[in-house]
């Protein structure tokens, strides 16, 4: 299975991410990651043998150019309920305490609303887009700036709000999320976060493309490294 769709399939197979039941809210951000795994989810959901329910949960955190009516013709559009959440988040982080490292505590505020609220709608899970540049820029991050080998796991089982977390798109590269977006003439959110293009993350992602120069099967070795790893949640 090479296609985008069998891809996504075959993590949700490896790593058990959907049991019969779930009722799954998708973290719609109106990227196109967070768009594709919304889409893909719902085309699962005709055919994949295990009953599931598709939402999506979006959080609002107040910047400047962030799209309500986009999400909701996306969703209109695919016939999947939203919840939009407004919150404080460029008033706190950007306004009032203006961080100089915004992204860790604007990342703690905005999960903790996605877990509220998908509480209250009884979801039993959050699909997040993260994709395979992520989890493989996130390994960098925690190696070069703290030292750990370390990333985050397929699927992550939280014990405060007894959530779990899937990651359906870890074998989807960002070029691929791209793809998808384009082939199938869908409109997104544009990037409205004030840290985009200056964050920690864009800089390893910098790193990366500049190994791939010298070894064009980086991206491969590292995943794999990952994947035969010690590293909670990645052993198949």
């Amino acid at each position: 299975m090479h296609s985008i769709e069998g891809q996504v399939r075959k993590a949700i197979e490896e790593y058990d991410m959907i049991k019969e039941g779930d009722k799954i809210a998708v973290a719609l951000s109106g990227g196109k990651d967070s768009v594709v795994l919304l889409y893909l989810l719902k085309n699962l959901q005709r055919y994949y043998p295990k009953h599931f329910e598709v939402t999506a949960i979006s959080i609002n955190p107040g910047f400047d150019g962030f799209e309500e009516r986009i999400l909701k013709e996306i969703c209109e559009k695919i016939k999947t309920p939203l919840k939009i959440e407004k919150t404080d988040i460029k008033q706190i982080v950007f306004d009032e305490r203006k961080e100089k490292n915004p992204c860790s505590l604007c990342a703690n505020i905005r999960r903790g609303a996605l877990n509220t609220v998908a509480k209250e709608m009884n979801c039993n899970k959050i699909a997040l887009g993260h994709n395979l540049d992520d989890v493989l820029e996130t390994f960098l991050m925690n190696l070069i700036y703290t030292g750990n080998i370390s990333t985050f796991s397929p699927v992550s089982y939280m014990d405060r709000s007894e959530i779990t977390l899937i990651r359906p798109l870890i074998y989807i590269s960002e070029k691929e999320t791209k793809s998808f977006i384009k082939r199938n003439e869908i409109s997104i959110m544009p990037k409205v976060c004030p840290m985009d293009g200056r964050s920690t993350r864009e800089e390893t992602l910098g790193l990366l493309k500049e190994l791939e120069k010298y070894n064009k099967h980086v991206r491969a070795n590292i995943f794999g490294a990952i994947q035969r790893s010690t590293i909670p949640g990645w052993k198949k």
